[in-house]
């Protein structure tokens, strides 16, 4: 496995010149990709990049998708459409991995309905990207705070995200781990344990915030890695170690106080955090 910096999520105001850059500085083993950037690239341009990323021994980190599987149909038409220009870009310039979230909850559908809406939906989106060599992760909602917000609860641990992906049918489609969702989710290195590397595509390391239970916590709340024990982290990556893990591995706080620093010490100090996790 290997650190994957990726910018947005940590600070505001990088461009991804700058998100390489700060890459490089901090010792990251990755980069999130920037479609948007990639696409404004020539073929030299884009050469040129990918052999700066070879240079320094960078690869390439999971983006996330712009397609929302529970979305309206006419809204989903329109982002699949996108999608089949962005998975082109991302194959060119050489990104095999890509992640989307799974909304917790629903006010219309049922969790059957849903689950059967979402297989379709994702069976679509992996028919795209496999045409291009991607695969995709899927990243379960973990926190109570969220998914008990709705009539319905949805997808929200890691035995009822395998099921879904069984569902789709697709065989690029796999699993984004976060460990505040695991811990929200009260499930255990053993529980990770059941997977394999190709089940995997992206990790994301996070803590939580000290004197909140767990079905409490707020997803917009959480802390660098390693910050402050309430999130047993060293269990999390010991078991990917287990099974062979060797995608990225990001950090995504959404932490107020460290988008407050400056980009350069933020992901500093995120870097640090990072080296400490995987040791």
């Amino acid at each position: 496995m290997y650190s994957n910096l990726n910018a947005g999520a940590l600070v505001g105001g990088v461009d991804f010149e700058q998100s390489v850059q700060l890459a490089i500085d901090n010792g990251f083993g990755g980069v999130s990709p920037d479609v948007g950037y990639l696409t404004s690239l020539s073929d030299s341009d884009l050469a040129a990049l990918r052999s700066r990323l070879a240079d320094h021994n960078l690869q390439w980190g999971a983006p996330g998708l712009g397609v929302d599987p529970g979305g309206a149909d006419e809204t989903v038409a329109t982002q699949l459409a996108e999608l089949r220009k962005q998975a082109a870009v991302l194959e060119n310039a050489g990104v095999s991995r890509s992640v989307r979230y799974l909304w917790p909850t629903s006010d219309d559908l049922t969790y059957d309905q849903n689950l059967e809406l979402h297989a379709s939906r994702i069976a679509q989106i992996g028919g795209i990207l496999s045409e291009h060599g991607i695969r995709l992760g899927l990243e379960y909602v973990g926190p109570k705070t969220l998914w008990s917000t709705g009539k319905h609860p949805f997808v929200r641990t890691l035995a009822q995200t395998r099921e879904l992906i069984a569902a789709t049918g697709a065989s690029n489609v796999g699993i984004c781990l976060d460990t505040f969702h695991w811990f929200t989710a009260g499930e255990s290195a053993d529980d990770l344990r059941t997977l394999t590397d190709a089940d995997v595509v992206s990790a994301d390391v996070n803590d939580a915030v000290t004197g909140v239970p767990a079905d409490e916590q707020l997803d917009q709340e959480r802390e660098l890695p390693g910050r402050t024990g309430v999130i047993n982290v060293a269990a999390f990556i010991q078991a990917l170690r287990d099974i062979g893990y060797s995608g990225p591995v990001q950090v995504e706080p959404f932490n107020a106080a460290l988008r407050a620093l400056e980009p350069a010490q933020a992901i500093a100090e995120t870097a640090e955090s990072l080296k400490a996790a995987l040791g």
